[in-house]
């Protein structure tokens, strides 16, 4: 077979690349019938597994609230769109549903059966009107020769609904053995599955009615005949026994009993069906710290930022990639979605990171990477490039005078404001902290510039110098940086 493709594998030259790719057509030439679903049913397995919907819903809850945001592309810069059309359309998908169902419902799907489709219901103008969330045990796909899908299936009992590829958006995990299909956590955890759930039945069973007395042998040492035999057996069973017990009789001497079944301690019963657990809730990415009872504080603190940073977040990227994918292009201009990163971020990393970044940076740069502050006039220059701000004793303190365009009290609480950070900022310094002040009343720019200052200032008189101009700016009006 290599020499029959010898040839074509060693031509040289441009014009290489095909344009189209030749396994699409070979794949469509088969059947793209749905993996088989797993047994038991992943509806059943969700309603009667308290470890599979302990997990899902974990997943599905927690994704469903974070906010999913709209943004237009200007070259290398993402600019947020407010009130976009596709974020109306999320608020209310369709009149049954809202947000949080329709992502709760299709974060739900993906985890149970690796697939998750929206059916997009438009309006006269062409563009989607409603969101309709299919199940996906009742989807199937069309291949096709040039395009891969040609369209999906719905069916409903015997009625089979042809549905046009432009008008699903199909989610899907990664499946190594299906050009087509996702792979769910839930296939994985198949067999940890069964066996927590017949662990369950046979604590059921054995705990049940009638069923509360372990099995054994009953064995009768001194001889009786059959009437006093049978006679024995049938006050036995009436007075300890049920209908399910596992008793036998033996006929020899004097009466003894001898226990022949598992208890739950032999069984070691609980440490199973807590390693069940363990192992399902780990297929699903969900830590076990999480939901453990003896996990400490610190313990729960790091397990709540692996299931954000490892399991929550990526999943919902999957979804913001399909959504910018095959739902934002039926609106004009590029834009793409993306949720809230959630992630949760090292603050003393993010400062040194910062600091580093200062004198590299513009403002402007620094304002929109680290803060999502919009770009200032005067913000075209790293940080480190601003006037050098003067020695304390070189500038004198201005005398705060309300302005007839600010109310007096608000000047004040600002200058008060300024006061407090400067005695936070000279003990911080005595410290060694790096724990960042907390603005409430001073404007927007004015703090961030104080900010940005503080990153350079190193001793008592430099920090005292940059509240100083802080005060001089702040009386005069609006903050603006001083002239280089």
């Amino acid at each position: 077979m290599l020499e029959r493709f010898s040839h074509w594998l060693r031509r040289p030259g441009p014009g290489r690349l095909r344009p189209h790719a030749p396994h699409v057509a070979a794949l469509a030439e088969q059947p793209a019938f749905p993996p088989a679903l797993p047994q038991p049913l992943p509806g059943s397995v969700y309603e009667q597994s308290p470890a599979v919907y302990m997990a899902v819903n974990r997943i599905a809850e927690a994704g469903a609230l974070v906010p999913l945001n709209i943004y237009r592309l200007a070259g290398e810069q993402r600019l947020a769109v407010e009130n976009h059309p596709l974020e109306r359309l999320l608020a209310a998908p369709n009149p049954y549903l809202s947000r949080f169902e329709l992502l709760e419902q299709t974060l739900g799907m993906l985890e149970l059966h690796g697939n998750a489709y929206w059916f997009i219901v438009g309006d006269a103008a062409g563009r989607p009107a409603e969101l309709w969330p299919l199940r996906p045990d009742r989807v199937t796909i069309v291949p096709d020769v040039e395009h891969y899908v040609r369209g999906y299936v719905y069916t409903t009992g015997s009625r089979q609904i042809p549905l046009d590829a432009l008008e699903v958006i199909h989610f899907k995990r990664w499946h190594p053995a299906n050009d087509y299909y996702g792979l769910s956590a839930l296939a994985a955890a198949r067999l940890a599955i069964l066996s927590d759930r017949a662990m369950a039945q046979w604590n059921y069973n054995t705990f049940g009615r009638d069923n509360g007395i372990p099995a054994g042998i009953v064995s009768i040492r001194d001889y009786v005949n059959d009437g006093d035999f049978e006679r024995i057996k049938e006050e036995w069973r009436t007075s300890y026994g049920g209908a399910k017990r596992r008793t036998a009789f033996l006929r020899g001497s004097s009466i003894q009993w001898q226990n022949i079944g598992l208890s739950h301690t032999d069984l070691d019963f609980l440490q199973g069906r807590k390693s069940h657990r363990d192992e399902i809730l780990n297929l699903f990415g969900i830590p076990v710290g999480l939901v453990s009872e003896n996990a400490t504080e610190a313990n729960a603190k790091v397990a709540e930022r692996l299931f954000i940073e490892r399991t929550l977040y990526p999943r919902l990227v999957r979804l913001a990639q399909k959504i910018s994918a095959e739902l934002l292009p039926f609106y004009p201009g590029e834009h793409v979605a993306m949720f809230d990163d959630i992630r949760p971020t090292d603050h003393h990393a993010r400062l040194a990171e910062i600091r580093t970044a200062h004198s590299i940076l513009s403002v402007n740069e620094i304002r929109q990477k680290y803060y999502a502050l919009p770009p200032v006039a005067w913000g075209e220059v790293p940080p480190a490039r601003l006037a050098p701000v003067a020695p304390a004793a070189a500038t004198p303190a201005a005398t705060p005078t309300a302005t007839p365009a600010e109310p007096a009290a608000a000047h004040k609480s600002a200058l008060d404001e300024l006061t407090a950070w400067e005695r936070f900022a000279l003990r911080r310094l005595e410290k060694g902290s790096r724990r960042a002040f907390t603005v409430h009343t001073l404007p927007e720019d004015l703090a961030f510039e104080i900010s940005a200052r503080l990153l350079a200032a190193t001793d008592r008189d430099s920090i005292r110098a940059v509240f100083q101009q802080a005060r001089a700016g702040l009386s005069e009006g609006p903050a603006a940086p001083l002239a280089e």
